[in-house]
Parts: C-alpha cells; sequence; structure tokens
C-alpha cells in the first residue's frame, strides 16, 4: 500500500513538473569526478524535466557545453568582479564581451548573479560596491544590445527578523542604505530579487515535519491571521514582508537556492534519502501549484534545486551529499525530474570524472589501438571539442564498449570507466550505442 501511494505521488509530481513547473538546479563544481560539462548539458536536455540551471562562475567550458540545448543559464560574476564592475564602465563592458558575447544567441543565457550572498561576506567594502556593480554591469548589458537580468544572490542572514513572517525586516543599517536602492534598480530593471531558503538550515526537531511539508500543526502569524503548514513559506513570506515595509512589495521574488542533504554524519538523524526526497518533492509540487504563499498567493515561483551532483570536495559530509544524482548520472533519489528519455535501454562507457591524466592517455591509446573508431576525436572530427583528455578518453572507451559487445567488462578500464544510460552525446558529436 505505501508503495502505491509513493508511485500515485510520483505519477501526480511529474504531471505537476511537466505542466507547470520552472524548475532550475545549482551546478556546483566542488568535486574532482564529475562528468565533462557537455555530457552534463546534453543529460539535462534530453533526460530531465529541467529547464535551467544556474553556474557559480562564467567558465567558457560550460557555456559552450549548453550552446543549443535551449536551457536557461544563470551565470556568476564573482565576488572578486564586483570592485572593478562598480568602478571602471569599461571593466563591465569587458566582462560582457568576455563572458557574454561570444556565446549568445547559442547559448541562452538569461540572468548573470553578481557575486554570492555578499551580505554574508561582511566584507563591508564589497558590500558597498554591490549595487554599483550590479548597476554597471546591467548598463553594459544593455549597451551590447542584449537582454540578460542582472541580480544577485541572498542568505535569510540578510534578515534581522523573521519570526512571524509579517516581521520580516531586513537588517538594521542595510535596509535602506543597502536593500532600498537595490530593490529601486530591480523595481526599474523589471528584474528579482534573488534569496536561497533553506529550512534545513532552520529546523528543530520539533518544527521538522513543519520544514519537510509533512502534517503539522502550523505556526500561526496573530498579525495577519495565517496559519503556515510549512517553513518554507514562512521564509520566503519574511523575505516579502521586509521587501514590502520598504515600499517594494511589488518586486518578483525567485529562489535562487533550496536543498536538503541526502547523508550526514551519525547525529544528523534528520539527513537521510527519505527526507532529501520528502523535501525536494515537495518543494517542486508547491512552487509549480500556482497556490503561492499566504502573502503572495497565486503564483508559481522560479526555483534552483540545490544541487545537481554530489561535490566530494566540500567540506563536511552533508555539504558533500545534496546531489540529485551521482557522477554516473544516476538519481541519488528519484525526485520526479527524470523523463522518460531518449536511450531506450541502451548504454554508454564513459571515463570516470577523477581518473588521473595518464591512465585517460593511457585508456585512449588502448581503445583507439583495439577496435575503437576514434576519427571523432581527431582535430576537426565532430566530437574533437572540447579538446580535453576527460572527454576524449570517454569518446574513445565509448567506441570500444560498443565494438567489443558492450560487456560491463569492456567498460572496466582498471576501474575508470562507467556505465551509463544518458546518452553523452552532445551538438554535432554522437556517441555510438
Amino acid at each position: 500500500m505505501a508503495t502505491l501511494k509513493t508511485l500515485t505521488n510520483l505519477l501526480l509530481l511529474l504531471l505537476t513538473i511537466s505542466s507547470a513547473a520552472s524548475i532550475g538546479v545549482n551546478y556546483g563544481t566542488l568535486a574532482d569526478n564529475l562528468p565533462p560539462p557537455p555530457q552534463v548539458a546534453a543529460f539535462l536536455a534530453q533526460r530531465t524535466y529541467i529547464d535551467r540551471v544556474k553556474l557559480f562562475s562564467a567558465d567558457p567550458t560550460f557555456l559552450r557545453a549548453f550552446a543549443g540545448t535551449s536551457i536557461a543559464v544563470t551565470v556568476t560574476a564573482s565576488n572578486s568582479d564586483i570592485p572593478s564592475l562598480a568602478r571602471s564602465p569599461s571593466a563591465a563592458s569587458a566582462w560582457v564581451s568576455s563572458n557574454l558575447l561570444p556565446f549568445i544567441p547559442a547559448t541562452n543565457i538569461t540572468r548573470v548573479a553578481v557575486g554570492n550572498e555578499v551580505l554574508a561576506t561582511g566584507d563591508k567594502l564589497l558590500i558597498s560596491l554591490l549595487v554599483p556593480a550590479m548597476r554597471s554591469l546591467s548598463a553594459a548589458i544593455t549597451a551590447a544590445g542584449l537582454s540578460v537580468q542582472v541580480s544577485t544572490p541572498h542568505s535569510l542572514g540578510i534578515l534581522a527578523a523573521s519570526e512571524p513572517p509579517s516581521s520580516g525586516r531586513f537588517r538594521r543599517g542595510y535596509d535602506r542604505v543597502i536593500f532600498r536602492p537595490m530593490l529601486d534598480y530591480h523595481r526599474r530593471t523589471k528584474t528579482p530579487f534573488l534569496v536561497n531558503p533553506y529550512p534545513y538550515f532552520g529546523f528543530t526537531p520539533k518544527t521538522l515535519n513543519y520544514a519537510l511539508f509533512r502534517p503539522n500543526p502550523g505556526v500561526f502569524d496573530a498579525v495577519t491571521g495565517f496559519n503556515y503548514t510549512n517553513m518554507f513559506d514562512a521564509q520566503l513570506d519574511a523575505v516579502y514582508s521586509a521587501m514590502n515595509r520598504l515600499g517594494y512589495g511589488d518586486v518578483e521574488i525567485v529562489v535562487a537556492e533550496t536543498g536538503w542533504p541526502s547523508v550526514g554524519d551519525p547525529d544528523q538523524t534528520a539527513v537521510n534519502v527519505e527526507n532529501a526526497l520528502s523535501y525536494n518533492g515537495n518543494v517542486i509540487r508547491h512552487v509549480s501549484s500556482g497556490k503561492g504563499t499566504p502573502l503572495m498567493p497565486n503564483r508559481t515561483f522560479e526555483t534552483y534545486l540545490f544541487a545537481l551532483f554530489n561535490e566530494d570536495l566540500k567540506p563536511s559530509t552533508s555539504e558533500r551529499n545534496f546531489g540529485l544524482f551521482r557522477p554516473d548520472f544516476s538519481p541519488v533519489y528519484d525526485v520526479g525530474l527524470l523523463r522518460d528519455g531518449p536511450s531506450g535501454g541502451k548504454k554508454w562507457c564513459v571515463a570516470r570524472g577523477d581518473a588521473g591524466a595518464d591512465v585517460l592517455q593511457s585508456n585512449i591509446d588502448y581503445a583507439c589501438g583495439h577496435g575503437a573508431d576514434c576519427a571523432g576525436i581527431q582535430a576537426g572530427g565532430a566530437c574533437y571539442q572540447p579538446d580535453t583528455l576527460l572527454a576524449h578518453a570517454s569518446y574513445a572507451m565509448n567506441a570500444y564498449y560498443q565494438a567489443s559487445g558492450r560487456n560491463d567488462f569492456d567498460c572496466d578500464f582498471a576501474g575508470t570507466g562507467i556505465i551509463t544510460t544518458a546518452d553523452p552525446s552532445y551538438g554535432v558529436c554522437e556517441y555510438r550505442s
């Protein structure tokens, strides 16, 4: 009976996603075992309902990878870019020339995030230059004839008060000096205010069900008369209240990050696959429903889940396990974002992202010398770009795997090969199947 209920809920979630949602994902790269960006872009475009991705840099390898996919891409100008962007219009123009113009329109870059949670750094100089940097970059984008939004993501640490939601207000000193001009900029440019609500960081054992959208008594806001049945709504409405307090309740809110880890340390009993699935599945369903929040009713929210992959170079167990997918593209848990892909039971062999350069070159030499057709990765070949050992090794190893009969052991390569059901083909580069 429980299995039937789970399947029913998953079916409803799939119908919701495919019909109404704009669900994105944060594509972090603090790992040494991730697949090449072109394979990632192809996987997202072909095998998932994810139609937006947020990058934490403007790395050209990633921007080229998403060319032709129609996936909406948010790129990030790093915190270290802020001083030059704020002080020099020519620096802002140069940033646009280097990081946007070479890739648009082939890559659907829709937004630039200026920094990431800048106020949380406590760097007073950086904070004071944030809004000028946003304005400067926006002006440079307009001058270049592009239509790309400029915003910046915020943690909930920007709030001095958040409970109950109607009491939400920005931290004193930042409210009028930083957020009033920032929100005025957003209103004038019709761009959204980006926030990172994480009930995971705000729950207690008593409020776990409240954080996970599970049945609970709720939290009553005596000022508005609303009873909140989930922490996500409460956090968003606290941000809305802070914005409205300054007179900017009309500015759109986008959920730039939210998520729940699937593995934690032994004392983190609420960190498990079941709770990660519950939270992320309920977030997708909720933001796509059109119900909105008590203070922002009848609306959907553009939302980016954190994160695409588990990232094994992050410091703590839970931080390493926010991912929806493993490096071989298999789901850590099925949150309903996978569609029936075009693979039709097909399998491919690709190189592990953590394989060393010497091993990858050895794999290329072996595969191409033992029956694999490696013409595609020769100079001028359809799969020559990106010209990296990892990409070339994946192509050669797959060609050998397919030519040898698609046996699992033909993809071993001394433990450096991975069998995947996600088609790694991209652009004009077609992997044999």
